[in-house]
C-alpha cells in the first residue's frame, strides 16, 4: 500500500479527494491576526473579500513536523511527500525532519521519500499524478522515487496574475528586478526556475495579450506535448483559464489538460483573477 501526502499549496482534483491514496497537510494563512487553516473548510470567496479589506499582505506559515509525522501514519507501507518549492516555503524542511523523526520513533519505519516540487499549486497536482502512475506499473519503491524526480527536473510552471504584489511583499521575487509600468496595464509573464524560484519570462500589455504570451511561451518551451498532462489552476476565474484552455488547444495537441481552482496557499499569491500552469 501507498500514500501520497501534499502539503495544501497543491490542488487536489475531486477524483483526486475520492481516489483514498491522497492526504493533505494544511499550511495556516494569516490576514490581520484572523488564522485560516488551509484545509476542506477554506473558503475562498470570503479569504478574497478580507484580502482586499486588508491594508497588509496576507501570510502563511507551514506545517509542523508533528503535522506530517501524523499524515505518514497508517497501513500505507510506502509514504510519497510532495511540497511546494523549497526555494519559497519551510514546507519540505518541516516535512524532511519528519521523516527523519518518525524514523527514529518507530521500529518499524516505513519507506518515506519527500519530493520538492521545485514548483507550487498545479505543480504539485501533477506530480501527484505522476506517482500515481508509478505505482499503478508495479515500480518499486526506489523506481517510483527516481522517475518522480526526473519528472520534477523536467517539469515547468508558467504564471501570469493580475498583481505581483503578494509575491513581493513575501519575499518570493527576490531576483525579480524588472519594472513593471502599472499605469500602462502591463502584466509580466513569470515562471520556475530550475531551483524552484521565480523568474521573468516575457510581458504584455493587457490581460488577455499576456495570457496569449504564457500559451506560447509555455508551449516553445515544452516537447512532446501529446505525451504530457498539462494543468491550469486559476484564482476564482473560471472563464480565464477556459479561454487559456482554448488557447492551449489550438497551440498544441496535450494527453490531458486539467482545470483546478487555487486552494488557500495559491489562492494567496496568485489572487483574484491568477492563472497558472505547470506541464
Amino acid at each position: 500500500m501507498y500514500k501520497i501526502v501534499m502539503d495544501s499549496c497543491g490542488e487536489l482534483t475531486e477524483d483526486m479527494k475520492k481516489d483514498g491514496h491522497y492526504c493533505s497537510v494544511p499550511l495556516e494563512l494569516d490576514i490581520d491576526g484572523y488564522r485560516i487553516l488551509d484545509d476542506e473548510t477554506f473558503d475562498q470567496k470570503d479569504f478574497l473579500e478580507r484580502v482586499k479589506k486588508s491594508s497588509h499582505s496576507p501570510k502563511s506559515s507551514c506545517p509542523s513536523p508533528d503535522c506530517y509525522m501524523k499524515a505518514y501514519e497508517g497501513e500505507a507501507e510506502r509514504v510519497y511527500v510532495v511540497t511546494l518549492s523549497g526555494q519559497l516555503s519551510g514546507s519540505y524542511g518541516s516535512a524532511v525532519l519528519a521523516s527523519q523523526l518518525y524514523e527514529e520513533e518507530h521500529e518499524q519505519p516505513k519507506q518515506i521519500h519527500v519530493f520538492n516540487s521545485k514548483s507550487a499549486s498545479v505543480g504539485e497536482t501533477l506530480i501527484g499524478i505522476k506517482i500515481q502512475e508509478l505505482e499503478a506499473q508495479n515500480k518499486s519503491f526506489e523506481e517510483v522515487v527516481a522517475g518522480v524526480e526526473e519528472y520534477i527536473a523536467s517539469e515547468n510552471t508558467f504564471f501570469v496574475l493580475e498583481t505581483l504584489e503578494s509575491l513581493r511583499k513575501a519575499g518570493r521575487l527576490n531576483n525579480f528586478k524588472a519594472v513593471v509600468a502599472s499605469t500602462l496595464n502591463i502584466k509580466p509573464v513569470m515562471g520556475s526556475t530550475p531551483e524552484g524560484t521565480i523568474q521573468q519570462l516575457g510581458q504584455a500589455r493587457g490581460m488577455k495579450k499576456a495570457l496569449s504570451k504564457l500559451v506560447e511561451t509555455m508551449v516553445a518551451a515544452t516537447k512532446n506535448c501529446e505525451q504530457k498532462v498539462l494543468g491550469i489552476s486559476h484564482c476564482n476565474c473560471p472563464e480565464r483559464a477556459q479561454f487559456v484552455k482554448e488557447l492551449i488547444e489550438k497551440a498544441a495537441n496535450f494527453k490531458q489538460i486539467l482545470v483546478v481552482d487555487t486552494a488557500g496557499v495559491s489562492s494567496m499569491y496568485a489572487n483574484d483573477g491568477g492563472i497558472i500552469i505547470a506541464v
